[in-house]
Order: structure tokens, then C-alpha cells, then sequence
């Protein structure tokens, strides 16, 4: 389990590979400090997330709270399938973008 970053023209992209658990809180927590430095934008990319659990919702709520509760500043792309089913069940279509 890892979360890369870059920042590129005011877009902050994580990805996370593997669990999206508790395990990456510190190295999430890490990377979303980028988004207090004038990002405009955050795309998570979850093709390599193979498991999400309720700390990775959290991470997510609170990493759209650093872009203003804004759903189109924070996107969820590349989701699997059993992965989008719970950010479904957990209503975060209507909170962030997802595609």
C-alpha cells in the first residue's frame, strides 16, 4: 500500500495503490498538506485500490473539507467496481464527483 502525489498546475493527483485503509493515514495526511498550498483542484485516482474502509472515507471527507466542500474540486476517478459500490452506499456520488 503507497499514495503517490504530484502537483502540476494547481491539481494536486494522489493515488493510491492497494488498501486504502488506516495503514496510509499518516502518508495521506502527508500528501493532502499540498492542498493547503493553492490547489484548485484534487483528482484521486483509485484503479489501483483494491479495498476502502471507513478511515479511507474519512481521509476523503476531510481532504474535500481543505477545498471548501466544493464536489466538483475533489474527483474520484478509476474506481473498480466493488470499490465504487461503497463509495455509492456511503452517498459520496453526491459528495464528490466520481467517474
Amino acid at each position: 500500500m503507497s499514495v503517490d502525489s504530484r502537483l502540476e498546475a494547481g491539481i494536486l493527483y494522489i493515488k493510491v495503490n492497494g488498501r486504502f485503509d488506516f495503514g496510509v493515514h499518516n502518508e495521506f495526511r502527508e500528501v493532502t498538506k499540498l492542498a493547503e498550498s493553492g490547489v484548485k483542484q484534487i483528482e484521486v485516482d483509485l484503479g489501483n485500490t483494491d479495498y476502502l474502509d471507513s478511515s479511507a472515507l474519512g481521509m476523503l471527507l476531510v481532504l474535500r473539507d481543505k477545498l471548501a466542500n466544493d464536489k466538483s474540486s475533489v474527483q474520484i476517478k478509476n474506481a473498480r467496481n466493488e470499490v465504487k459500490k461503497i463509495l455509492e452506499i456511503a452517498n459520496f456520488d453526491k459528495l464528490f464527483t466520481l467517474f
